[in-house]
């Protein structure tokens, strides 16, 4: 057991395991040919002509199914002495050699390059069925509890007499059945069928669980509601199929599958940015593809915060059935999770600008109260007035 470092798409995942698969195929060039076909004459050979240095894995799968039994090798086009010899004039040619006194003749196989065909070839050609995949484990006959308490032993005289009236009931039966049974069991099948078998344990079947159907994704009917999901200055990234005004089963397709990829994300309740739909009858619908430069029908991502978008890859001009598929669009939709391949730069004038905010004018302070002067009254000297009035 490893673990898997690669990358997270389904390429990767699929070239890693391609990797791990045994390589039982020889290689083989003009020097090392005749060594090839000396060593084990009377083994069957089985030689594959290729314009490919590297070994596939429908040859590995197919040397794995004759191991030990049939040789498979693989050689080059480049290999010209090889090549005339076996008079190869297309390639990929297989040429099987079927050992003993025909190991200088050649058979050249005829039908698909697929396993099935070429496994069924060289069964029949050579009389060597394939190898037979592992065999289940047997199941354990479950244990018979032993008594707790032994039976009793008998007296000599109890076995003595049990002895004598066996002997006696056998010769009796023995008798009766002889003039009219034919050959008659021998003793051991006659105990192997008296020996009780365990009763069968029967599973209950497991009730069929049915998916829950995905929800479809969100529309985008306005264009207030699509500035405040996707074309907002602050908006993050979200991915926006392009409806066409008439029904089309390729955009019908498409929304299946982006609805089954957010689906399956929310159940195993991993973040994943919104996936949503835009008609023709919103208005923002022809901005979008204006600015873009896009068909009738196309899946974008963009991101308005940071000002990128990307579109769907098709594998012509155009999208077709096979670029719409769930596992399509989950490659693609995890490219972009994990931030692979090229993004473009927003056109200028799709998302709105922000206003600038006109700074705040700092309110003036309120003049500060002047604090009135206590004024001194004049001391009147009463002594100088009274005297004044005497």
């Amino acid at each position: 057991m490893e673990d898997y470092n690669g990358p997270r798409t389904a390429k990767g995942i699929v070239d890693a395991l391609v990797d791990k698969i045994p390589n039982h195929v020889t290689k083989v060039d003009d020097n090392t040919l005749e060594k090839f076909l000396v060593d084990s004459k009377e083994t069957p050979k089985a030689i594959l002509f290729t314009e490919k240095g590297k070994t596939s894995s429908l040859l590995k799968s197919v040397a794995i199914e004759f191991k030990d039994s049939i040789s498979v090798a693989q050689i080059r086009d480049k290999e010209k002495a090889s090549v005339e010899l076996f008079g190869i004039s297309k390639y990929p040619t297989l040429i099987l050699l079927p050992g003993g006194k025909e190991a200088a003749e050649g058979i050249k196989y005829e039908g698909d390059l697929n396993k099935a065909g070429i496994v069924e070839f060289l069964a029949k050609v050579t009389n060597i069925a394939a190898n037979p995949d592992p065999a289940p484990p047997k199941a354990k006959a479950p244990k018979e509890e032993k008594s707790k308490k032994a039976a009793p032993k008998k007296s000599e005289a109890s076995k003595k007499k049990d002895k004598e009236e066996f002997e006696s009931a056998s010769s009796s039966q023995a008798s009766s059945e002889g003039s009219t049974a034919g050959a008659t069991a021998t003793d051991e099948t006659l105990v192997e069928e008296a020996t009780p078998s365990p009763d069968p344990i029967v599973e209950a079947q497991k009730p069929i669980v049915i998916p829950d159907p995905a929800p479809p994704i969100g529309i985008l009917s306005t264009t207030s509601e699509l500035a405040a999901e996707c074309l907002g200055p602050k908006t993050g990234t979200c991915i926006v199929a392009l409806l066409p005004g008439s029904p089309d089963t390729l955009a019908s397709a498409a929304v299946g599958s982006l609805s089954e990829v957010a689906h399956k994300h929310k159940l195993r309740k991993r973040p994943l940015f919104p996936f949503y739909a835009v008609p023709e009858s919103n208005e923002g619908y022809a901005a979008i593809k204006t600015a873009l430069n896009l068909q009738a029908f196309d899946v974008v991502a963009m991101n308005a915060k940071r000002g990128w978008w990307r579109k769907l890859p098709a594998s012509a001009d155009k999208l077709t059935e096979s670029d719409v598929t769930e596992l399509a669009i989950e490659n693609w939709v995890d490219a972009i999770r994990l931030g692979e391949g090229a993004k473009l730069k927003l056109p200028s004038g799709l998302v709105p600008e922000v206003p600038e905010e006109p700074a705040p004018v700092e309110a003036e302070a309120p003049a500060a109260e002047e604090t009135p002067i206590a004024v001194e009254e004049p001391v009147v000297d009463k002594t100088d007035s009274q005297h004044d009035e005497l």
